[in-house]
């Protein structure tokens, strides 16, 4: 108990510490002393008292650099979560944010927004706000389907994930082959593989307190988190009908993952990884998974973001593709790893 409350701890400093020290990296070299001293101006007197000589950098720091910074931190953290929960949910390992279609409702919403305008008069977000729309729109007929001739479990989320996935899938490729636009094909692509290029202040407004209230909310489950682990049938006999749990859990995961997707497009492997390696240090139990989850995912993101910065000089690499080469080689090793299972060693 008290190792991992202490690993809590240290992780958490982790990231305060990587917030800090990742605003350093970039085209333009700034020193930790400086951004120090722009982030307590920015915090206390919105860069008021600076020296005119620091106003670039504090353009650079607080406006660019900090938003988007704080930006991978609260979608590493509801990525992962959502994946701890998809995976209790469904109980299997393979489970990810993106597993009952909600990545296919986004690329579809993203597409009909790209390609045939849909939504243009929502203004300059409205590729984000269609793709939000399409992938909150798809879990809801998930659990709708799901539903029909009984109560939904956890194969008939699946299935029902599955089915709609490819139906979406079917939608954007018609869209897309119809459309016949290059430029229009290439910003999908772009979108699908992700960037916090668009973070800004005002954004994070909507993503700092939803991410924080629905880790903060899945914290508190993790009794009901565990008895899903077990199955229906064990949990009625300790007195706990899961159904209305199982539903309302996937409804914050979708408004969580919709409003990731809003916010940077397509990124994945995150929230099936983070729990795995967790799981790994922390064992099953939901009481410390979901915030170690939550606090490792930031901290893997924040620090993928900075990659994407420098690892090509002047240009940005698309987080989605640098996420997708680190995660997949760490998926294949656990796989093989005979000592790892679902739910820990």
């Amino acid at each position: 108990m008290n190792n991992r409350i202490g690993l809590t701890i240290i992780l958490a400093l982790i990231l305060i510490i990587s917030i800090v020290i990742s605003v350093s990296f970039g085209s333009a070299e700034i020193s930790i002393q400086d951004i120090v001293l722009v982030l307590q101006e920015g915090l206390f007197s919105d860069g008021a008292n600076l020296p005119e000589a620091m106003l670039p950098i504090h353009d650079i720091v607080w406006l660019l650099r900090m938003p988007r910074i704080l930006l991978a931190a609260c979608i590493g953290a509801g990525l992962s979560v959502c994946g701890v929960i998809m995976q209790a949910i469904v109980k299997n390992p393979l489970a990810d944010p993106y597993i009952l279609g909600v990545s296919s409702g986004a690329s579809l919403g993203a597409t009909a927004a790209i390609l045939l305008g849909v939504g243009a008069a929502m203004g300059e977000n409205f590729v984000g706000i269609a793709a939000f729309s399409g992938a909150f729109g798809v879990s809801l007929a998930v659990m709708f389907i799901a539903n029909i001739g009984g109560r939904a479990n956890s194969v008939k989320l699946l299935l029902a994930g599955m089915a709609l996935s490819a139906v979406c899938s079917a939608f954007a490729s018609f869209i897309v082959y119809f459309a016949n636009n290059m430029e229009g094909m290439q910003s999908i692509t772009y979108w699908l593989m992700g960037s916090m290029a668009g973070a800004s202040w005002d954004l994070l407004q909507i993503m700092v307190p939803l991410t924080v209230i629905a880790v903060l909310f899945f914290c508190t489950q993790h009794r009901i988190l565990n008895l899903m682990l077990l199955g229906d049938e064990t949990a009625v006999t300790l007195g706990r009908d899961l159904h209305w749990y199982r539903q309302g859990y996937l409804l914050v995961s979708s408004v969580v993952v919709g409003f990731a997707v809003y916010a940077a497009g397509m990124i994945g492997f995150v929230g099936l990884i983070v729990p795995h390696v967790v799981r790994m240090l922390t064992g099953t139990d939901h009481k410390h998974l979901v915030a170690v989850s939550a606090l490792s995912g930031s901290i893997f993101l924040v620090w993928a973001d900075v990659l994407c910065r420098v690892i090509l000089p002047r240009t940005e690499l698309p987080i989605g593709i640098l996420i997708s080469l680190i995660g997949a080689p760490c998926f294949v090793y656990l796989m093989v790893k005979r000592t790892y299972g679902f739910g820990g060693n």
